[in-house]
């Protein structure tokens, strides 16, 4: 099975997102990931008949979610700010989760200081992902980074010739960092920005900010449904710009 949104029996359309946590990650970075969860049929399910137009729930997808570390699933908690800690459910190695397999993979921010290129393997995951491009958009996977997951972009190379925010008060250490990727940064202006198949935003509920603007032109939520996902969850994209 490629990356195309699968379907069930009954051709309902299935969304498959990695939410990709090697190294711990800020826990408002990686919250993020209810919103899209937040449009799916589970969720509506979940709300209610009577308040989710019958209509827009026929539209819904439904939404796989895969927590991925390089620590062996359900084994080593993964720890999180705030003194939160989870536990993945899948090696990046593992099969089911292997480039061609994700619609979506998401990339909270970990401490930006840690040596990224001593796990080449991840990076070589994190890449394959991004590098699953085609001229049909139904099977390319969109990665979407938040605040510092730029900087394990960056470490897996995907960030060649982008446009990319990442936090705003470290776009020089960025620019100096990859500086070999030729990387348009455009954090110190935007919180989010979108180029191809790579989503990227400034710091920490900026990430808020890209789901939602990436839901909206998303192929994965009709609008209606990501409308209503964001409605519930109380959730919309500040201006992009941080000026305005």
């Amino acid at each position: 099975m490629n990356n195309t949104s699968s379907a069930t029996s009954n051709n309902r359309k299935v969304v498959r997102i990695g939410v990709f946590i090697p190294y711990g990650a800020q826990l408002l970075d990686t919250a993020c990931i209810d919103i899209l969860a937040s449009m799916s049929r589970e969720y509506f399910s979940m709300v209610g008949e009577g308040m989710v137009p019958p209509g827009i729930y026929k539209l819904a997808p439904s939404v796989e979610i895969f927590y991925i570390s390089k620590v062996p699933p359900s084994s080593h908690p993964i720890p999180l700010t705030a003194s939160m800690n989870i536990l993945c459910t899948h090696h990046f190695s593992s099969p089911e989760v292997a480039p061609g397999k994700l619609d979506i993979v998401l990339v909270p921010g970990p401490d930006p200081k840690l040596d990224f290129e001593e796990d080449p393997a991840a990076l070589s995951w994190l890449a394959g992902h991004a590098n699953n491009t085609s001229n049909n958009e139904t099977k390319t996977t969109d990665i979407l980074s938040v605040c510092s997951g730029i900087y394990l972009c960056g470490a897996a190379g995907i960030l060649k010739g982008k446009k990319a925010c990442g936090p705003r008060g470290l776009q020089g250490d960025l620019r100096t960092r990859f500086e070999d990727q030729e990387v348009i940064w455009v954090g110190e202006e935007l919180r989010w920005v979108g180029d191809g198949n790579l989503w990227s935003s400034g710091g920490v509920t900026n990430g808020n900010d890209l789901v939602a603007a990436y839901a909206r032109q998303s192929r994965h939520f009709p609008g209606p449904v990501a409308e209503l996902g964001l409605k519930f969850v109380e959730v919309d994209e500040r201006p992009q710009r941080y000026e305005d």
